[in-house]
């Protein structure tokens, strides 16, 4: 996963109503009854079927610290899928989402002008249009430099060229170096 993919699985997480189950056999049951059989969680998580069943059971309490975090994964991937959908679709539709990061920042501009990159710590909040394209290039697949074309494309129209009021010169935007990036939706 990328930068941009874990910013939007934190975001997800934040909206959570509820929160996961917490224990071993609580967490190996619900994966249970969302995937349906012991070796269908097995599969998920790389285990034998056998394993699962001894986790739900309580015969093994501890297992290794992968196996323990791809259980988390899963859990938290399938938890209140309605309450992430419907945050997402209000972002998309009316709200928007928050992007703090602090990135280095380079643009093309006008001859005459800096256009050297250089660290910025931004918090701009974009608008619908920018959720909904930033969610559809994550369901279709797109990788991480997609997501942050995105981005850059709202920085560009919202924090330097202030919705087409300032620095209309400016035709590329792109974000690299990475220190941190948030999103809230």
């Amino acid at each position: 996963m990328g930068q941009i993919d874990d910013a939007i699985e934190r975001a997800d997480r934040e909206a959570f109503t509820r929160e996961p189950p917490k224990t071993l056999p609580t967490r190996i049951n619900y994966l249970l009854k969302q995937l349906g059989s012991a070796k269908a969680v097995a599969a998920e998580l790389g285990v034998t079927a056998d394993s699962v069943n001894r986790y739900r059971r309580g015969a093994r309490k501890n297992p290794p610290k992968d196996i323990t975090a791809k259980i988390d994964a899963a859990v938290r991937s399938r938890w209140q899928p309605l309450v992430r959908k419907r945050r997402r679709k209000q972002a998309a539709a009316t709200g928007g989402i928050t992007v703090e990061t602090r990135a280095r920042f380079g643009y093309t501009a006008p001859i005459g002008t800096t256009d050297d990159g250089r660290f910025r710590r931004l918090t701009v909040h974009l608008p619908a249009t920018y959720a909904q394209r930033l969610f559809d290039a994550r369901d279709a697949g797109a990788g991480d430099q997609e997501m942050r074309r995105i981005i850059a494309e709202g920085f560009k129209d919202i924090y330097f060229q202030d919705g087409g009021s300032r620095a209309t010169g400016i035709s590329d935007v792109a974000i690299n170096d990475i220190d941190y990036l948030d999103l809230d939706f």
